[in-house]
């Protein structure tokens, strides 16, 4: 005889099903038959609906529920899939284990063959898998990197640190360096992005390079170079700017002052002009300080026919033969005192190791083991020595 069971003894059984018991451990601990569970649950929601129970109702309610259920699956896998990879990658298996072995409340175990048919795998790719799992580590990757996806698909503009914020503001706790590495190898990252730059960008116009780090000419007032240093003294700083003509390596301009000012480069520019007899069409090489690119040193340019020649920001080797002149200045004049007391004593030291000593005592082999007097001297016509 069959048994007759209550309305609220079935009400119980439901909801034990509903808040996640599976229906054969309901069975084995209220004694019912097999059938009885699934039938119980299937009267409650076709009762819920207004539903009488016909053969085609419960056709339909199945289906309804087939519908939500596979609904589920794509909103539980979501998170995992993405527009460059469709394709149910091997980080989803761990989530189709836990929808088949953990039911959640109000929702029974999803089959994995109903899973695999959903997210387009079959159930031999699952089983190879359950064999040979991933490992923690591995799993927790993936895990972190459903949520980074999630967390960047609702703000594009999120980078790896507000990812890693936002992962735990939702308490994910998790490194900073984690975030970025799963980024960086995913290529997930800000659609907001930072030009890359060498140097600062110019406040001023700059030239284009024509030196191109050819130091050298067959004649005299072809190329110059020109550069400012500094040194300190007890009275403040001291700035000189130089000019040196490439076919010789003279130095035939110069400033100095207390200020590093335009006109700083404006003077030794004219210097040189004015000691080289006025020539034109010469090419002044130099850095991308301001100096260089004031307006008066454009305009004192043009007027004396001088074309302007700037290397990269921030490259010193784009002007080298003029730092090797500084290097020599800071070897064999600044550093040979701890301390200038003033700016005239500096600057007379400076002058006079120019002229007195670097322009015609200091041999230099790139000329012959002349110095730059002789060479302009013995070779005025522009030929260079022979070897």
């Amino acid at each position: 005889m069959a048994t007759t069971y209550s309305d609220e003894f079935k009400a119980d059984a439901v909801a034990l099903v509903r808040n996640g018991m599976m229906q054969r451990q309901v069975r084995q601990d209220l004694g019912i038959s097999k059938s009885s569970p699934g039938k119980w649950v299937q009267d409650a929601e076709l009762a819920e609906r207004g539903l009488s129970g016909t053969p085609e109702e419960r056709r339909a309610l199945k289906r309804i529920r087939e519908l939500e259920t596979e609904n589920e699956i794509l909103r539980k896998a979501a998170a995992y899939l993405s527009k460059a990879n469709p394709r149910p990658p091997k980080m989803i298996y761990p989530l189709v284990r836990r929808l088949a072995e953990l039911p959640e409340a109000g929702r029974p175990a999803i089959p994995v063959v109903l899973a695999g048919r959903v997210l387009g795998f079959s159930k031999q790719a699952y089983f190879t898998w359950r064999a040979d799992p991933v490992s923690m580590l591995e799993r927790e990757e993936k895990e972190l990197l459903a949520m980074i996806r999630v967390i960047h698909e609702d703000d594009p503009q999120f980078g790896y640190r507000l990812a890693g914020d936002e992962l735990h503001a939702r308490g994910v706790c998790v490194s900073e360096r984690r975030v970025w590495r799963i980024c960086s190898k995913y290529r997930i990252c800000s659609t907001i992005q930072c030009r890359y730059r060498t140097g600062k960008p110019a406040s001023r116009p700059a030239s284009d390079d024509l030196v191109r780090r050819k130091f050298h000419a067959d004649a005299a007032n072809v190329v110059w170079l020109t550069d400012i240093t500094e040194h300190w003294t007890s009275q403040g700083k001291l700035y000189l700017c130089a000019v040196k003509d490439v076919w010789s390596n003279r130095i035939v301009g110069w400033s100095v002052n207390s200020r590093m000012r335009a006109s700083l480069a404006v003077d030794a520019l004219e210097d040189a002009w004015q000691r080289r007899g006025k020539p034109r069409d010469v090419i002044i090489h130099s850095d991308r300080g301001s100096q260089f690119g004031s307006r008066t040193f454009i305009e004192t340019c043009r007027a004396t026919g001088i074309h302007r020649s700037m290397g990269q920001a921030y490259t010193c080797a784009d002007n080298a033969a003029m730092e090797s002149f500084f290097s020599l200045l800071q070897k064999n004049v600044l550093n040979q005192r701890s301390s200038w007391p003033d700016i005239t004593t500096l600057r007379l030291a400076i002058i006079r190791w120019i002229e007195g000593t670097y322009n015609r005592r200091r041999r230099q082999r790139s000329l012959g083991k002349l110095t730059p007097v002789e060479y302009e001297t013995i070779f005025a016509n522009g030929n260079r020595p022979t070897a």
